[in-house]
């Protein structure tokens, strides 16, 4: 990711999007602004290509960030893929996996509280909550593959693709 200076943003901007579509914008990534409250962006990972959203709820002062997978649960994998979640959610520090049930799509959400003490959305704190999308859902796209292309259970899926190699060969 390309580092958006701190001085580029030299004051506070009130709507948190603005500043991630500064972001968005510095690393050329496509994006659309759908309105005040909703910025989308497709971002190629090493797995695939991912769909960020990041909705800004001004009342609540909340901003989400919703990360999906492109890719869709068949019917007939929910149940696996639903043990898998259970048991993911179960470690992570940050945020949760989740699939939207209507479509069937996979995805990482987190929300962050935006101070409205007057210092805004830092861009480091913008470029965090990105890091954190992507990073999340690229550690557990194998586990996901595994359960729903290869026919593991959620155990062994999470076994084979968490297995940390040591040295180098």
């Amino acid at each position: 990711m390309t580092a958006l200076s701190t001085e580029t943003v030299d004051i506070i901007l009130a709507n948190p999007l603005d500043l991630i579509e500064q972001i968005v914008a510095a690393n050329e990534w496509t994006y659309e602004r759908d309105g005040d409250d909703e910025i989308s962006i497709a971002i190629a990972g090493s797995w695939c290509e991912y769909h960020l959203r990041f909705y800004w709820r001004e009342g609540d002062n909340a901003l989400q960030v919703a990360c999906a997978y492109d890719m869709k649960v068949p019917s007939q994998k929910r149940k696996a893929i639903y043990e898998t979640l259970a048991i993911i959610n179960e470690r992570m520090w940050m945020g949760h996996l989740e699939v939207w049930a209507e479509e069937g799509a996979l995805m990482f959400r987190h929300s962050a509280f935006i101070d409205n003490d007057g210092s805004g959305l830092s861009v480091a704190h913008a470029e965090m909550l990105i890091e954190l999308a992507i990073n999340e859902c690229e550690r557990f796209y194998p586990v996901f593959q595994f359960v729903i292309w290869a026919g593991k259970s959620p155990e062994e899926a999470i076994q084979c693709a968490m297995l940390e190699t040591m040295g180098e060969a």
